[in-house]
């Protein structure tokens, strides 16, 4: 019953928020978050009434939710990678993709080493900077999915950002794995590590993990779209679609070792590669993400609130996780923008690309999250430093970032403003 109640509220707070934003021309995405934060274990939570909000105890039970709704953010991005369409950008996202994901960390990382100098190693141990300058790669999927999809967003922008954010998040996991194997290698000075071992974490354990997930992802990719054969109603094939894509996430929590090598898999680049390649064998998969996007929207609405509500507002009282996250969001923001405005210059892109990419780019939570949370559990010094900077910075970034997007799509003209009419206004419309 509790599980139930708190689903009802976060989905009933979560489209209240929204109608009190409207008239601020903030994104859906923003009043979800908000919404979840003031029902949270911070603000309505707090109290432990049920039916009031969400408490710390209840969070644990939304984790199946999210882990669905982010397979199917990266099943609705992977449908982007489309040969027709990654003959014409294919090689300027890949390049865009990597190189302001490296200036991103590069410049995080200088600018914690500087802190680091000046706060000493007990505030800010250097492995913690190195940390964070490879979570800085990541951006996040969910929010800038939902804004293009919210304003119908079209446009070369548009086109080649969402690539670039599905490519961001396997160079983000490449140079997270690197950088935290010499981060805990610096941790461990002292500590009888091999070099073995160092090399199994830093080049073998990544490379494993990446290539078993595109293969997950390639293979029940080829199933789904042989299977999808056999259903001629729409609605029996809306159900295949997210069978396969719940089976995928399912199979991706799967994770063993062998002889020394861990062998896993990654939900959000196995879900990817599950839409790209089901986007290229079926011909009518664009008339059916159409029906999965629809079904969705309800499960991505209630995962930002949820999202809002794991936010830890307790980051704000310690004052060293607030310079160190400021300064963490000041310098990826610099690094991503720059680096895609350069590398877009670089690539011969339109001046449109060039000027607005780099704000859509700002977003960050679910990756990085992730991140975090291996950082807190694995790293030898520091990992809750990384985790209480990642949720500051994932804090604003979540509240903010969306609305850069926003305000970048429409200076781009990719998003038209005009007056949207409800089902009710239009049916009435047409009875006169």
């Amino acid at each position: 019953m509790e599980i139930l109640l708190s689903i009802a509220i976060a989905l009933f707070a979560g489209l209240m928020m929204t109608r009190v934003i409207k008239p601020l021309g903030l994104p859906a995405v923003t009043g979800y978050l908000v919404a979840g934060i003031l029902i949270g274990p911070f603000c309505l939570g707090a109290f432990g009434i049920e039916g009031l909000g969400i408490t710390e105890g209840s969070l644990a039970n939304f984790g199946l939710i999210s882990d669905i709704a982010l397979g199917f953010i990266a099943f609705s991005i992977g449908n982007e990678f489309r040969v027709s369409q990654l003959k014409k950008i294919g090689k300027q996202a890949t390049v865009i993709a990597i190189l302001q994901a490296l200036s991103a960390t590069l410049c995080v990382d200088l600018a914690l080493f500087g802190l680091h100098v000046f706060l000493g190693e007990d505030v800010l141990p250097m492995s913690v900077a190195i940390t964070l300058g490879a979570v800085a790669t990541a951006t996040a999927p969910a929010a800038t999915l939902m804004v293009v999809r919210q304003y119908k967003a079209k446009g070369k922008v548009t086109d080649i950002l969402l690539p670039v954010v599905a490519l961001d998040d396997a160079v983000g996991l490449i140079v997270f794995a690197v950088s935290f194997g010499i981060a805990n290698g610096i941790a461990n000075t002292a500590a009888a590590v091999s070099a073995g071992e160092v090399l199994v974490n830093v080049l073998v354990n990544p490379l494993v993990e990446i290539v078993a997930s595109l293969l997950l992802g390639a293979i029940v990719g080829v199933l789904f779209s042989e299977t999808e054969k056999f259903f001629h109603s729409r609605s029996k094939r809306l159900a295949v679609s997210v069978m396969f894509v719940i089976l995928v996430v399912g199979i991706s929590k799967w994770h063993t070792e062998i002889g020394g090598i861990a062998i896993g898999f990654s939900p959000l680049l196995s879900c990817m590669m599950l839409g790209t390649v089901f986007c290229n064998m079926c011909e009518s998969s664009e008339e059916l993400m159409d029906r999965v996007d629809r079904w969705t929207t309800p499960l991505f609405a209630l995962f930002f609130v949820i999202s809002g509500a794991e936010l830890n507002l307790e980051a704000f009282t310690s004052w060293a996780i607030v310079v160190i996250g400021v300064v963490y969001i000041l310098f990826r923001s610099l690094g991503k923008y720059y680096g895609s405005f350069f590398s877009a210059k670089m690539v011969k892109c339109d001046p449109t690309i060039v000027k607005y990419l780099g704000i859509t780019l700002l977003p960050q939570a679910g990756v990085a999250l992730g991140m975090a949370s291996m950082a807190t559990e694995g790293l030898a010094v520091g990992g809750e430093i990384v985790r209480d900077v990642v949720l500051f910075s994932v804090l604003i970034y979540e509240l903010v970032g969306p609305m850069l997007t926003k305000m970048a799509l429409t200076g781009a003209g990719e998003i038209i403003p005009h007056e949207r009419k409800s089902s009710k206004v239009i049916n009435a419309d047409r009875q006169e």
